[in-house]
């Protein structure tokens, strides 16, 4: 039976991450129109709060499982804002999820400590990451990956220490050739080529990779296993698990948002004398009022779909459907309720003032990254329709 009713213990660490998540506001603002990238604790209240994910430890048995609670520390933490929050930790890029789900220990041990972004999108290969281009060829003399290619839209591409980068082995194996490798910063040929400008989420940067004849030792392939499958995706398909709870992470990163969209927007038409009663039926309520609990509900309904992805995880059992389901339904759902917000304040909404539109557009980028909505439609219906890429594409 899925269960998530939170215990005492899983009500103060969301209590606490929301508190601490109000000092990312403060910020918010100054760094959207900057641009500004910035140090991991530059926040000067930051060292006021112990580290939200050091307090997990503390929970026990009656408490709500890992995975699930993580989801509501994200979408608390992102509550505050996410560009700003999420900037502020260390080993949280999507790198660190891909050493923790592949890595060998040697690998986990020597780059556990590094915040490290993954490189898949390239110029001529987006929603596709079968296409990759970027090559990775041993020198057997040397022992050392050679490795040559670009890649683009690299989320935190510019602050990390390090990046899990996808390249292929040999490109007429196709799937089965890709293969994952760490690389670390400053290693001579891995260029930052530079930082993309961006509607949303503007202190957390993206960038563009150039890989020239990039050396790096033998065993920074990531779970160290070299040969090319004769028959499946082989280790592609093993890395792309990693998506598994990364997506459902996504998704909650943008229900934070829509979730502090509503929160404003209910003390705004609370302030203004609308009615915002439940129990009424739609008929006893004002169009205000009928809008706004209409977002309210797609905004639990798609809370519940990344909380019962991140269940099925805490059980051991695959989440891939699910996985997909609430990167889709969350995608969507936190632009539809984003902009209802702003449709149902009016001018207040689009106003610097505030940071709802701030939030509007920050939002956008739930459907995009990590698979975007129409890829994780697609997976949807090859899953349950149980067809390949041949068939459903």
């Amino acid at each position: 039976m899925i269960d998530f009713t939170l215990s005492e213990n899983d009500k103060k660490l969301l209590d606490y991450v929301r508190t601490e998540s109000l000092v990312a506001r403060k910020y918010a603002r100054e760094y959207d129109e900057n641009e500004e990238g910035f140090p991991p604790d530059a926040l000067p209240e930051a060292d006021q709060y112990p580290g939200v994910w050091s307090l997990m430890g503390g929970r026990g048995a009656e408490d709500t499982g890992a995975s699930a609670i993580g989801m509501m520390v994200t979408m608390a933490e992102t509550w505050g804002d996410y560009s700003i929050r999420m900037r502020k930790g260390r080993g949280v890029g999507l790198g660190n999820a891909a050493l923790s789900a592949a890595g060998t220990d040697e690998q986990k041990e020597k780059f556990g400590g590094l915040l490290l972004s993954m490189a898949i999108t390239e110029p001529g290969c987006g929603s596709d990451p079968s296409l990759v281009q970027t090559t990775a060829v041993l020198d057997e003399e040397t022992d050392e990956w050679v490795i040559n290619g670009e890649k683009i839209f690299v989320t935190t591409g510019c602050r990390c220490d390090g990046v899990v980068l996808w390249a292929t082995l040999d490109k007429s194996a196709g799937r089965a050739g890709i293969k994952s490798f760490l690389v670390e910063k400053e290693t001579p040929g891995f260029i930052v080529a530079h930082k993309e400008k961006k509607l949303g989420i503007r202190a957390d940067d993206t960038a563009a990779y150039v890989f020239q004849d990039c050396r790096i030792p033998r065993g920074n392939l990531l779970g160290g296993k070299e040969e090319i499958p004769k028959q499946g995706s082989g280790g592609f398909r093993g890395v792309m698990k990693t998506f598994n709870m990364t997506r459902p992470m996504t998704a909650a990163f943008g229900l934070g948002m829509s979730q502090a969209a509503l929160d404003f927007t209910r003390e705004q038409l609370e302030e203004a004398g609308v009615d915002l009663s439940y129990g009424a039926g739609t008929h006893g309520l004002s169009a205000a009022a009928a809008k706004f609990q209409e977002l309210e509900a797609l905004q639990e309904a798609a809370v519940l779909t990344v909380l019962r992805a991140a269940w099925l995880s805490d059980q051991g059992q695959p989440n891939n459907l699910e996985a997909s389901i609430s990167k889709a339904k969350g995608g969507s759902a936190v632009r539809t309720i984003t902009q209802g917000c702003i449709e149902l304040l009016g001018p207040m909404a689009i106003s610097r003032e505030h940071l709802l539109e701030k939030w509007f557009r920050d939002v956008r980028i739930t459907d995009i990254y990590e698979g975007t909505g129409q890829i994780q439609h697609l997976i949807i219906a090859r899953t349950i329709l149980d067809y390949g890429r041949a068939e459903l594409n």
